[in-house]
């Protein structure tokens, strides 16, 4: 299978709208928060936030298919003794965009940073929205089951008369449940909460997410040969991790800096890659044209014989 891994340079609401109509089955980005890192990003404020991002979301909604998925990581911070609410604003606003806010991921950090607060504890977790076009869309749960557990050894061994049939809820909630039907089944359906380390240092970026993370969604919204999009790239895990899973992807990134990381990265693992022809600018303060330039020329394939993964990058 031929796989093809676009990577832009530039703003990402100027490099979507190069991007095909109802082309992308899912997205799975996390974009800089508001009011943080701010040395790498600039920093949105919270005031300015939700009117910032809803033009990206527009353009996120006109090129994910009617089958496809959107996955935002996000977390509201504490500004002032409480929590800022402009994630909530943000997902009424985007409701009325078009979007379906269809489910909340939780991203529980299992090693996330001690600390202490006069008025709360520390941060131990991270939003995963899930957002749709429709409500019939791909997902294939079963690719993420997980092993039942120990405890259906010993459970399930003897079963009572009551455990055969449907036993409702004694509270009248209108849940119920068979035990009788976890019976010679070696996996269940995962909750909504994933339990994933950060990952940080290792990959020379201040918020990048585990590969694992994308890896999850990447299995249960997709299949080999579709296409992924990543529109804050930043550290590639995104885009890295579809190819490796055998899916097309695209990665828009403004920072020169993480681009050529990415691409560096890429052809370390055998890819081709299209090389601009000007110099990388140092400075965050160019238009992409200016940092990136227009004209490309393809790099010498003698390096990259027997390869059948290609990756470009644009800037125009």
């Amino acid at each position: 299978m031929d796989l093809k891994n676009d990577i832009y340079l530039g703003d990402c609401l100027q490099k979507l709208q190069k991007i095909d109509n109802n082309s992308v089955d899912l997205i799975v980005t996390s974009p800089p928060y508001a009011d943080q890192r701010k040395q790498t990003y600039g920093g949105v404020s919270v005031n300015e936030y939700v009117d910032w991002f809803l033009p990206i979301s527009k353009e996120l909604l006109r090129v994910l298919k009617p089958t496809g998925t959107f996955i935002l990581n996000i977390k509201e911070k504490v500004q002032n003794g409480e929590r800022s609410t402009y994630v909530l604003e943000l997902i009424l606003e985007m409701r009325k965009q078009g979007w379906l806010w269809t489910e909340e991921f939780i991203w529980h950090k299992k090693n996330c940073y001690p600390g202490k607060w006069p008025n709360r504890f520390r941060d131990a977790w991270e939003r995963l929205l899930q957002f749709n076009k429709t409500k019939k869309f791909n997902m294939y749960q079963e690719e993420v089951m997980v092993p039942i557990g120990d405890w259906a050894k010993s459970r399930l061994k003897k079963l009572s008369e009551t455990d055969k049939i449907r036993d409702n809820s004694k509270v009248g909630s209108g849940f119920g449940k068979n035990i009788s039907n976890w019976v010679n089944r070696d996996k269940a359906y995962p909750t909504n909460v994933l339990h994933l380390a950060t990952e940080c240092s290792n990959k020379n970026h201040s918020a990048a997410f585990p590969e694992s993370l994308p890896e999850w969604f990447i299995k249960l919204f997709t299949r080999e040969g579709d296409t992924v999009l990543d529109p804050f790239m930043g550290s590639g895990t995104t885009n890295i991790v579809a190819q490796r899973m055998g899916r097309n992807s695209i990665g828009i990134e403004i920072q020169p800096e993480y681009y050529q990381m990415v691409k560096n990265e890429m052809v370390e693992r055998n890819m081709i890659i299209f090389e601009p022809d000007v110099e990388y600018g140092k400075s965050t303060n160019h238009t992409s044209n200016e940092v990136c330039g227009s004209q490309h020329r393809q790099l010498s394939p003698k390096s990259y014989k027997q390869v059948k993964r290609t990756s470009t990058e644009k800037s125009s």
